[in-house]
């Protein structure tokens, strides 16, 4: 069985070169970011409020483009990627944004189900990997209940729970532990290593910084204007 990490050993998951983000005529929330993020990697993503840690998720998401340079994303360059091809990507990439999106017209599993079925996944085989899911992520025996009938922290659970169940190649987080309780932040970091321990790749914005005492091995920082690659624990 040929695992995420040996599909993809002589793949760059990620690279951005000579990247500049800027809304109209505003000054660039993100200047001339060059960096490259290998298949497996563990990544933080730290910087005050504001500086572009969730920008530069959305560009690897192929959520927003650049102003200018280029992103490759698993072997595609994502700024020039054809909109018939970006359901491809999003197979690839799961994305745990602050605004979870969740539908409100269905309940959680059918949340947790949407990817698997725009996937086409047979219906038993999805079922048991939506639940298999939502348990991973302490949702077990919640699986009828409405998205507005949850809390904060399982709202934001539950969207962890619909990005992992398509086993994507890659992970981009934005502060996943923002509502959740300490408890709770530990056991979704937990889960979070465990992808990445068969071989996700995994970016998470945050700027809790013992999460990253505790965890970061590699961290891209962004603040005012400055970007630093830092090796090693870094809050």
């Amino acid at each position: 069985m040929v695992t995420i990490r040996e599909r993809n050993s002589t793949l760059t998951m990620i690279e951005f070169q000579h990247v500049f983000k800027s809304y109209g005529r505003g000054r660039n929330i993100l200047a001339d970011l060059n960096f490259r993020v290998e298949p497996g990697e563990f990544v933080f993503v730290s910087g005050p409020s504001g500086a572009g840690k969730s920008t530069l998720l959305k560009l690897i998401g192929g959520l927003e483009p650049p102003s200018r340079g280029s992103v490759h994303v698993n072997g595609h360059r994502v700024d020039k990627m054809p909109t018939r091809a970006r359901p491809y990507l999003r197979r690839a990439v799961g994305i745990i944004l602050q605004d979870t999106h969740l539908l409100y017209d269905r309940n959680a599993i059918n949340n947790v189900l949407l990817p698997l079925t725009v996937a086409g996944l047979e219906n038993s085989l999805a079922a048991t990997r939506a639940r298999a899911a939502m348990e991973k992520v302490g949702l077990s025996g919640k699986e009828d209940l409405n998205p507005i009938e949850m809390s904060g922290g399982e709202q934001q659970r539950l969207a962890i729970a619909r990005a992992i169940v398509n086993r994507p190649a890659i992970l981009i987080v934005d502060e996943p532990t923002a509502n959740l309780d300490q408890e709770s932040a530990r056991r979704i970091m937990e889960v979070f290593r465990d992808f990445n321990r068969v071989g996700v790749t995994t970016l998470i914005a945050s700027h809790d910084r013992s999460l990253m005492a505790s965890y970061a091995t590699r961290t891209l920082r962004i603040d005012q204007g400055k970007f630093s690659d830092l090796r090693g624990v870094q809050p």
